[in-house]
Order: structure tokens, then sequence, then C-alpha cells
């Protein structure tokens, strides 16, 4: 006799709880309802009773938004849809052992409960009055947590970023207008008309160049441009607001470059005369100068027949080894377990800030230039390093590459989120048990077939 498999034990009493729907107490009493099967999602079901709260917290929201919601039977369909694609997400999480720790948890209902700006009582309160009890809210953010994490897993897989993708945008006109850096700039105008003679431009020029030098002496710019600039803004401290350099005039961005907040340009002249600009403020800058650390470790597994002491001691042993001019490379070839670079001599080439695990960026940081760390132990066992060396590299470049793949990326993400949303639907067994709510064309029984 073949042992029915849970999901097939299930599908056999389907439609034994649809019949359930109602409940004949003994002779005078009132018919009771039960919940019931709405629809089958694989391994999994949704209830009339989980359709309907979900369907009345849409509702709400459409009502507190003052719009006007679609027929009910429209909504219901979208609402259970949303419902089958949750589930479809969440076996998959199931399958794929992802999981969200109670912390993390914690943490993500914390972060509800602060944007709400109610205490802790109050918001049971206020989910009380939504029908929610504490311990199924928190079920519903665990499994919003879940399905984000299976989205993002799934769907950054299938987006492929290209070099010539970031070049092709880089180089458009849109590229250009995000990674100019925007600047809050104060504007002077000294007037001279383009045909003055001589002795005219001379003198604007050099009151310009004296404003200019008042101001890097610590004069106040605003003050100054009240007081002497011809610019449509005087009045105002000569402030132009924030500008991105290629919204400014050529003449204007080219005067800017290389400089920083406080600084003020040489005057420059146009046909209107001639300019000073001072940059009060900065922000979107790409700049990225980080710190990087060149080091290269020994690393030692604990095993069954190796445990931490022994570890720690053979690390001591090496380090001593070291110390009395022993060569770290020859060391690290002959006892490191760390594959990847046990035959580089235990070399990590330079760092990145947040490249390493915790426990190794703290030894490597408090470690000194030419130095040995004493043993440590991390999620991959017990290490000794040496710092070979510290720099600041300026990664701008890199940065705004970095940057302007993830704009594309976040770009193509919604429309390949719903791509791989219809691909898994299309995938799944679904049978809707609402007859109102089958698919157009299907028959009652066709999900059985």
């Amino acid at each position: 006799m073949r042992i029915m498999t849970a999901f097939a034990l299930k599908r056999a009493l389907l439609p034994a709880l649809a019949l359930c729907a109602v409940v004949a107490a003994p002779a005078m009493a009132q018919v009771q309802k039960l919940d019931r099967v709405v629809a089958v999602v694989d391994d999994d079901v949704v209830m009339a009773s989980e359709l309907q709260q979900r369907l009345n917290t849409i509702t709400a929201q459409i009502k507190a938004q003052n719009v006007e919601a679609p027929p009910i039977d429209v909504l219901r369909r979208q609402v259970l849809e949303q419902l089958i694609i949750e589930r479809l997400q969440l076996q998959m999480a199931s399958r794929a052992g992802v999981t969200v720790s109670d912390a993390e948890l914690d943490q993500a209902i914390a972060r509800v409960m602060q944007n709400t700006g109610a205490s802790p009582e109050q918001f049971r309160e206020r989910l009380a009055a939504d029908g929610l009890s504490m311990k199924t809210f928190r079920q519903q953010i665990r499994n919003e947590l879940l399905i984000r994490r299976v989205e993002q897993g799934s769907v950054n897989r299938r987006i492929q970023i290209t070099d010539q993708d970031i070049d092709n945008f880089l180089r458009s006109k849109e590229g250009e207008f995000w990674k100019s850096p925007q600047y809050e700039l104060g504007h002077i105008l000294i007037p001279v008309s383009s045909s003055a003679p001589g002795d005219e431009v001379t003198k604007a020029r050099e009151k310009a160049e004296q404003l200019a030098q008042q101001v890097r002496d610590g004069a106040d710019f605003r003050q100054l441009a009240i007081a002497n600039s011809a610019g449509q803004n005087a009045l105002s401290g000569g402030d132009l607001g924030w500008r991105k350099t290629v919204e400014l005039p050529t003449l204007f961005s080219n005067a800017l470059q290389g400089l920083g907040v406080n600084d003020v340009t040489d005057p420059f002249r146009s046909d209107a005369g001639f300019h000073l600009l001072k940059i009060h403020a900065q922000r979107g800058s790409n700049e990225q100068v980080v710190e990087q650390t060149k080091v290269r470790h020994i690393l030692v597994k604990t095993s069954a027949i190796r445990d931490d002491d022994a570890a720690y001691n053979l690390l001591i042993d090496l380090r001593k080894q070291i110390e009395g001019g022993a060569s770290f490379d020859e060391l690290a070839r002959e006892h490191s377990e760390d594959i990847g670079t046990m035959l580089a001599g235990g070399d990590l080439g330079w760092s990145m800030p947040g490249q390493f695990v915790p426990e190794f960026t703290q030894a490597m940081n408090n470690t000194p230039v030419g130095e040995i760390s004493m043993p440590f132990k991390s999620q991959f066992g017990w290490h000794i390093l040496r710092v070979d060396g510290r720099r600041n590299q300026d990664m701008t470049e890199q940065y705004i590459r970095n940057q302007a793949a993830n704009l594309l990326r976040n770009r193509r993400y919604e429309e390949e989120l719903q791509n791989w949303r219809r691909e898994i639907r299309d995938q799944a067994y679904v049978d809707i048990k609402l007859p109102n709510l089958k698919e157009e064309g299907e028959s009652a029984d066709s999900a059985e077939q």
C-alpha cells in the first residue's frame, strides 16, 4: 500500500474542508461558519480568513488615502493573487534555508514602532484595534523580511550590469548631470561692458581682485555682495542657491574646477563684467579617499584533533619564529590553511574598508606597520597577521562606477521583479477554490488535470 504524501493528503482533504463551510449544531442552534480554503498553492493553502483580513486592511488603506476603490470582486482577485505570490516566495525561502533571526526581527519591529511614535503599550493597543495580536504581527514582519530576501537574491542574479552599460550611462547627458557635484554658491558681479575702454576694464578687474582677497582674508562674502555686486541676487547676499555644475554656464563651471568649500574663484570675465563665485557648501560629492592596509596572515583551523588551545599555541610558536628572523611567507606556505593565500605567503593585498570580518579588521587596525598581531579568532579559525603598509587611495573613479552600477541595477530591479513573480506564478500549482475568482477559461477542476 503506497503511503500518501503530506501534500497529497492535503489535496485529498480539500473537498471535505470546502464542504465544511458550515456546521449544523443540534436542533435549535444557529449555523456557525467555519474557515475554508480559498486557494491551494503548491504545498500550502490560502484560507478565507486570511483573504478577508488582507482585504479589510487594503480597503482601509485605500479609504484613508481618499482614493476610489475598484469594484470589490476586482480588489478581491488582486488581493488573492498577492497572497498566492507570497505563499510561493515563503516556500522558496524555506527550501533555500533562508532565515530571519529573532534579533533581526526585534530590530525591524523596533523601527516600525519608532516610525509610529507610539509606546509599546500604545502599539499593542493599535494592533488589537486592527484585530492583530503581537504574535501575529511578529510573524507578518518575519514573512516580509523573508520575502524581501528571496526577492533580492533571486532578482539580483537576473540583472547583469556590464562595463559598457556603465560607460554609456556616464557619457550620456543624464549621466553627466547625475555625477555633477552640487554647490551652494555666492556670486558677485562687477559690471563693465564688453566695449568699455581699457582703463575701465582695468579698474573693474582690480576691484574684483580686491574683493576676492578680502574674502580670502575672512571678510563676509554676503555683505560684500550686498555692497558691491551688480548681480540680480545682490540684495540677498549674492546667493545663487544650490546648483549642479552642469546647470551653470560653462564659464562658471570652469571657474569652480579644483575648488572646495569656502574657496572663492579668481575674477573671471564675461560680456557683463567680472565675476566672483564662492562655494558656501557642497553636497553629493563623489570624491572618495579611503585608507587601505596591505596585510598578510596565517590561518589555523580547529578540528577534532586540534582544539582552540592547540591552535593558539601553534600560532604563538610561529609568531616567535618570525620575530626571531624566520620568513613569514615561508611559514604561511607551510602552515596556513587559507587555500586562497597560502601559496602567496598569506598575502591578502591592499584591503578595502569592510572587506574583512570584524575580528580581522579590529586586529588589523590595532597592529602597527611591520608588526605581527597576537593570535585572534574569527569565524574561519585562528589567525596571526602582519601589516606590511598603509596608504590613502583615491577611489573616486571606482566609487562613481559602483554608484552608477547600483543606479542602473535599481532601475531594472522593479521590472525584473515583476517578470520573476510572473514566472514563479506560471510554474506553480495553483488551484483557486472560489468559482468567481477563477481565471478566465479555467474550469472548476482544470487545476486537477
